[in-house]
């Protein structure tokens, strides 16, 4: 582990060199605000969208942001509102405080913040549980994603909530457990040192009372990442093997979209694990933006490389219909794409509190009521309390 001493100066070098991102306040903002969630131990902000005619029981993708963005900047990016409208699900985005973390990144490596029933992972699952009651979602088919730090806490969601996801997507994150530290955060971002297989594997097993099934995992990462290290995505695939019994070699590997898939099936031939390398992508969202299937809007950490990341998890869930569109040759992002090392992700362990230039987040216009009644608030506490989410 390196020294606190070194972590600070290694920090304030990158600091004098990066390029923050602001969030962007005046993008298109289609989500809600979701009050009254619970208990809330992690201090969170929920925003959420559901599509016009929503039917009962829909699906449920829960996606996380990454560090320097809000809930609406990422939907706006991503696209998945969009995708939404045309395939009929709801969203739930939870959204980072700068009380939380000066850069709203997700505290994916704060033991606190990372445990069943705790902090930040215990406000998620509120935030899900109620809007699951209040809108007569589907739990058996409820998913959770996220872009690095975001990515991180997908890992969280998924290794201490087994039992509530079908299935995670994880872009450009990290396995879970593998920091518990601010230093060993930095080290695992770039590759360095973190626990064998195996222990990931137990780490995994032990987070929860969860003995299966065990959600579906999509696992994304550009190959020229020089934020998070691409071995992070052979740690999150090897953790998962394990509970899925799966060997280390896939069942199949091919090019898709003009890069690596590589896919782990079960006996019967249903896909269990995926993981997707971008050839010649940086760190962030892989998008595509042109063509009928195509969602998004190219900005900080959401790179137009030809294939939709946003889309393709959907699939892989089972929740879109596969897309009919001829694959495109990806376009290699430009240089002005690729953020300096260090960058946005670099600050997902910075709890240091430096000031921070940001400015601070718009609040989201709803478009939907929210739930005021005392009746409907009575039941969303019952929900709560039934779960043993709420006292």
């Amino acid at each position: 582990m390196r020294k606190m001493s070194d972590t600070i100066a290694r920090l304030s070098a990158l600091r004098a060199q990066q390029n923050v991102h602001t969030p962007n306040s005046t993008s298109s903002n289609r989500l809600s605000t979701l009050n009254g969630f619970g208990s809330n131990p992690g201090a969170l902000q929920a925003r959420f969208y559901l599509p016009e005619n929503l039917p009962q029981g829909a699906p449920l993708v829960v996606v996380l942001h990454g560090c320097t963005q809000n809930a609406a900047a990422y939907d706006h990016g991503s696209g998945w509102s969009k995708l939404a409208d045309q395939e009929g699900f709801a969203l739930l985005f939870p959204e980072q405080q700068r009380a939380n973390n000066p850069n709203l990144c997700f505290n994916w490596f704060v033991p606190a913040d990372t445990k069943r029933d705790s902090g930040e992972a215990l406000s998620i699952r509120q935030m899900i549980e109620t809007l699951v009651a209040e809108h007569e979602l589907d739990r058996e088919r409820i998913f959770v994603t996220g872009l690095s730090a975001g990515g991180a806490m997908a890992s969280v969601m998924l290794a201490t909530y087994p039992d509530v996801f079908a299935g995670g997507a994880i872009v450009a994150g990290l396995a879970y457990g593998t920091a518990n530290t601010i230093p060993e955060a930095f080290d695992r971002m770039r590759g360095h040192g973190g626990p064998s297989e195996l222990e990931l594997q137990r780490l995994l097993r032990s987070a929860s009372p969860h003995k299966g099934p065990w959600p579906r995992i999509s696992i994304w990462q550009g190959s020229a990442d020089q934020t998070v290290a691409p071995s992070n995505a052979e740690a999150i695939a090897g953790q998962w093997r394990g509970v899925h019994r799966l060997g280390k070699a896939p069942t199949r590997s091919e090019t898709v979209d003009g890069h690596t898939k590589r896919t782990w099936s079960d006996a019967s031939g249903h896909a269990l694990i995926e993981t997707r390398t971008i050839t010649g992508m940086g760190h962030g969202t892989p998008l595509r933006t042109g063509g009928e299937d195509g969602l998004g809007v190219p900005r900080p950490f959401m790179l137009d490389v030809g294939i939709s990341s946003t889309r393709r998890i959907a699939e892989f869930w089972g929740i879109a219909d596969p897309s009919s569109s001829a694959s495109v040759k990806p376009r290699q992002p430009r240089r002005d794409e690729e953020l300096p090392a260090g960058s946005g992700m670099f600050s997902l362990a910075d709890d240091t509190r430096m000031s921070s230039r940001t400015t601070p987040l718009q609040e989201p216009a709803p478009t939907r009521p929210a739930a005021e009644a005392t009746g409907v608030k009575k039941i969303i506490e019952d929900a709560l309390r039934a779960a043993g989410l709420m006292r």
